[in-house]
């Protein structure tokens, strides 16, 4: 079995007629936080939608843990996601929108669920709809939701954005816990203290393709 937790193989997407992944191959180690830069439009998000299983290849493959994507699992087993402006619905509180979303698997106890919602800076027992939640706040809590059931690997597209420096460094300490507690860890951002804080290993992207790592 391979040391590294997550490998993408040359992996291509195609959609129509254009290529949005060219040939991707990234190695990403168990307990780490991997780091991954480029203007929009660069294939950040879309090599995020791949790892979690949302797309499939056009060529290539992504093996995590040792089990080949698309083929021995169709997601990867214990995942927290937020990629792609992740929406709650707006006419519930955060508690209860969480607490929804938990009944999916059915893991955990509305404790660890108000837990989520402490740690990120939210109050659990707030009263207010998600549809009235500041932009901020809205982000915080669904980052709530990407860690509340303690996931194995967390993918998250721009964590910090909308965050005041409070909460930047709220959410840098909190991913720093999950690392700790033995999460792997993915993060695209555009905001270098992001990269430099968290990420022992960053990749660079370009139209589809990674151009460097550091």
């Amino acid at each position: 079995m391979s040391a590294n937790y997550i490998e993408v193989k040359n992996f291509t997407k195609v959609i129509d007629k254009r290529t949005v992944l060219d040939k991707v191959s990234v190695q990403i180690e168990k307990n780490s936080i991997v780091g991954f830069v480029g203007k929009n439009g660069s294939g950040k998000t879309m090599l995020f939608r791949a790892i979690s299983g949302l797309i499939k290849p056009t060529d290539g493959e992504i093996m995590i843990d040792g089990k080949l994507l698309g083929k021995d699992i169709s997601f990867p087993p214990s995942l927290g996601i937020m990629i792609e402006n992740v929406g709650l619905w707006s006419y519930m509180t955060g508690f209860e929108a969480l607490r929804l979303l938990a009944s999916i698997n059915n893991k955990i106890s509305d404790k660890e669920i108000e837990n989520a919602i402490s740690r990120v800076g939210l109050e659990p027992k707030d009263k207010k709809k998600f549809g009235k939640y500041s932009l901020g706040m809205k982000q915080r809590l669904v980052i709530a939701q990407a860690i509340m059931e303690s996931p194995d690997l967390l993918i998250l597209d721009e964590p910090t954005n909308a965050l005041d420096a409070d909460g930047v460094t709220l959410i840098h300490e909190l991913l720093l816990e999950e690392r700790a507690k033995g999460a792997t860890i993915l993060i695209a951002s555009h905001s270098s203290e992001d990269i430099a804080r968290l990420c022992e290993k960053t990749y660079y992207m370009h139209e589809g393709r990674i151009k460097a790592e550091s």
